[in-house]
């Protein structure tokens, strides 16, 4: 190759580098645009002998016009039950909280004003593993703060406390967007601006999770809105998906199960037979191809009622019966 065609060649491979860039911005760019609106910087605050003092720090997400919070539990937990929430134009409006769910790290908030702009929420699980997804939040008390990068991984658990009780988190999404203190609460977004999960904790340098914004979690945001709280079910198990093996795919036409990766001690999983590794592929007549069709059975109206499940354990099928409890916090 000739020194003019190197060249050549060397100016078109930076020319479509600086393309790329330039797109990458644009979509990072239009998505702050358009959802740091929405986001809030929360200060909490608890009363102390001298009158409010600050017990705390994180983001929140409007959901309403009409005043309505997104926010991790962990962030407004605890005897303070208000604050102050800050919007990127300048607003400060005081807020209470509405109703808390440990269990999913999400919290409903109230705050004291209309007008505000609310977030579009997305769908987790259409997510992929290398798709951009760009974190929005209030890191160390910087409003409106944005960081960029990728979806690293998909199908996490998070363990999640609620007095004595642990449940598992499950999908949680796992970037490499940066996080830090004061971005729980916060949003992560796609590159359509839409929030597919609320950022909940940092895993490691590198490494953040989100709670999914999924078919689940809608259901537990509606209900802390209209209840204040959530009751539901459980078995006592932690789980993730697993893909079937070929011969379990062409008896039940599926690609897809969830494995139990771990059983609680004295829970109903374990009373049932459960075991780790197995595969469940159907409970209570419904197919089960993620952990969200678990979840979605787990409801009060599930609470005390046999559900037939079946299973694949090594190479055996098998008929179970769990009796869900009332999941006490």
């Amino acid at each position: 190759m000739s020194t003019t065609a190197e060249q050549q060649h060397e100016n078109e491979a930076e020319r479509r580098e600086a393309e790329a860039l330039d797109a990458y911005s644009r979509v990072v760019v239009d998505v702050a645009e358009r959802v740091a609106p929405s986001v809030a910087n929360l200060r909490v605050m608890r009363r102390g002998r001298s009158g409010q003092v600050p017990a705390g720090a994180g983001s929140a997400v409007a959901l309403t016009p009409d005043g309505f919070l997104l926010t991790s539990a962990h962030v407004v937990a605890g005897p303070a039950r208000g604050g102050r929430a800050t919007f990127v134009d300048g607003r400060e409006l005081s807020w209470r909280v509405v109703g808390v769910d440990r269990l999913t790290d999400l919290a409903v908030l109230r705050a004291d004003g209309d007008g505000l702009i609310p977030a579009t929420l997305g769908e987790a699980e259409r997510l992929r593993v290398g798709q951009l997804v760009v974190a929005i939040g209030n890191p160390n008390g910087f409003a409106g703060s944005v960081t960029a990068g990728v979806v690293s991984a998909l199908g996490r658990s998070l363990p999640a406390r609620a007095g004595r009780t642990v449940r598992h988190i499950d999908n949680v999404i796992q970037t490499d967007a940066a996080l830090n203190p004061g971005n729980s609460g916060g949003a992560l977004v796609d590159s359509s601006a839409r929030v597919i999960g609320i950022n909940t904790a940092v895993a490691g340098v590198g490494l953040g999770l989100a709670v999914p914004i999924n078919t689940a979690t809608r259901q537990i945001v509606g209900t802390l809105m209209r209840d204040g709280r959530v009751r539901r079910a459980w078995i006592g198990v932690a789980a993730g998906p697993r893909p079937l093996p070929p011969h379990a795919r062409a008896r039940v036409g599926r690609d897809a199960g969830v494995e139990v990766v771990d059983v609680s001690q004295g829970s109903p999983a374990q009373r049932a037979g459960l075991r780790g590794e197995d595969l469940i592929v159907e409970m209570g007549g419904q197919a089960i191809e993620r952990v969200d069709d678990v979840q979605r059975l787990m409801t009060q109206d599930a609470i005390g009622r046999p559900m037939a499940i079946r299973i694949l354990r090594g190479d055996r099928w098998l008929d179970l019966e769990v009796s869900p409890i009332e999941l006490m916090e």
